[in-house]
C-alpha cells in the first residue's frame, strides 16, 4: 500500500521541523509486566503529539498550492494543533473548525500556533464545513484518512526498530487509524515478525467493531478518551489491521485512567487516556510476554489539562 521508501521520504523531509521523540525503557513496568518495556514518549513531539509528523509530510508536499489556497481542517483534538503548527511553521493559513465543546486548552493551543478557529455545533458539522471550504477553494486535510499523512506518521515505527533492533511487540492506540497506519506499515516492512497491538477504549471502539463485522462500523464515541473519537476509522486502517494486526484489545476508561495515574507516579510522565491506554492493555495481555520480549509501547500525546485530571480522578476514586 505504502512502500517502506515513501516512509523514509517522509522521514527526511520532515526532520527538520519535528522532534525524534526520546525511547527510553521503564524499568518499573519491565519488573510489573515481566518483560522488556519500552515507552515511545511522542507525547514530546512539538504540539503535545504525532500529529505534526503527518500534517508537515502532506503540507510540504503540496507546499505551493497550499500557501495559495490555506488549509482547512476539522478537529477538536491533536490534529488541530498539528496543522496550525505545521501552517505557522510554514507560513500558511490554516482555519481550524472546532466543535463548541472542545476544551479551552486545545482552542488555545490552536490559536498560539497561528490557527484561525471557527466553532461548530459538533465535529460532524465540522466536516460537513469543511468540504464546503474545500469547494470553495480551501485545501481540506482529513484528520486520519490521507495516505500523506498515514506515510508521514509511518517515521514513528522506522524510530522504533533502529533504536529498538530486537523489538518482538508495539502497542498503539486507534482513533481514526493513521497513527497505527503509519506504524504498521512501516514496522512491518522492516521487520516482519513484530506483533502489532491495537488499542481502542470502550465506546470508542471502531476498528474492533470493523474487525468483527470485516466491515467499516459508524458509532457515536462515548469513551473519555476523545482524541479516540472518531465515528469511524478509514478503510485503510481496516486494511492495515485485518492484514497485519496480531490482536486488538480494548480497555476501560478507568483502566486506561489507572494506567495514566501509574505512569505519572512511576516513569514521570503525564499522557491522554488515548496515549495511557496502550499501558492498560499490555497489563491486560501480559501473560502473552515472555522475559525476553521486548515491547514498545507508543504515548502518542499528553495533551491533557489539570481540570481535566481532576475530573478523571474524581469519578474514578471519587
Amino acid at each position: 500500500m505504502i512502500e517502506l521508501e515513501a516512509i523514509r521520504a517522509a522521514r527526511d523531509r520532515i526532520a527538520a521541523y519535528v522532534h525524534r521523540t526520546p525511547l527510553v525503557r521503564s524499568h518499573t513496568l519491565s519488573e510489573q509486566l515481566g518483560t522488556n518495556i519500552y515507552l515511545k514518549l511522542e507525547l514530546l513531539q512539538k504540539t503535545g503529539s504525532f500529529k505534526p509528523r503527518g500534517a508537515f509530510n502532506k503540507m510540504l508536499v503540496h507546499l505551493e498550492e497550499v500557501r495559495e489556497t490555506g488549509v482547512v481542517a476539522a478537529s477538536g483534538g491533536n490534529f488541530a494543533q498539528g496543522v496550525a503548527y505545521a501552517g505557522g511553521t510554514l507560513g500558511v493559513r490554516t482555519r481550524i473548525l472546532m466543535p463548541k465543546f472542545t476544551p479551552k486548552n486545545y482552542v488555545a493551543s490552536t490559536r498560539g500556533y497561528g490557527g484561525e478557529v471557527e466553532f461548530t455545533e459538533d465535529i460532524s458539522e465540522g466536516f460537513a464545513l469543511a468540504q464546503r471550504y474545500g469547494r470553495e477553494g480551501w485545501s481540506c486535510f482529513h484528520p486520519f484518512d490521507d495516505r500523506e499523512l498515514i506515510t508521514g506518521h509511518g517515521s514513528i515505527g522506522m524510530e522504533l526498530i533502529e533504536e529498538i533492533p530486537q523489538l518482538t511487540d508495539v502497542f498503539v492506540s486507534v482513533g481514526g487509524g493513521g497513527l497505527m497506519g503509519g506504524l504498521a506499515l512501516a514496522v512491518k516492512q522492516l521487520k516482519p515478525e513484530v506483533r502489532l497491538w491495537s488499542v481502542e477504549t470502550e465506546g470508542s471502539d471502531t476498528l474492533g467493531r470493523a474487525l468483527k463485522a470485516g466491515r467499516l462500523v459508524r458509532i457515536t464515541p462515548r469513551s473519555l478518551a476523545k482524541t479516540l473519537g472518531a465515528p469511524v476509522v478509514s478503510e485503510d486502517a481496516l486494511s492495515i489491521a485485518q492484514q497485519h494486526g496480531h490482536r486488538h484489545v480494548v480497555v476501560s476508561d478507568r483502566d486506561a485512567y489507572l494506567a495514566l495515574r501509574l505512569l505519572m507516579e512511576r516513569a514521570k510522565v503525564i499522557t491522554e487516556l488515548a496515549a495511557s491506554c496502550t499501558l492498560a492493555a499490555a497489563r491486560k495481555v501480559s501473560d502473552c510476554f515472555s522475559p525476553e520480549d521486548h515491547v514498545a509501547l507508543v504515548l502518542c500525546g499528553g495533551n491533557l489539562s489539570l481540570d481535566t485530571l481532576a475530573e478523571y480522578r474524581n469519578l474514578f476514586e471519587g
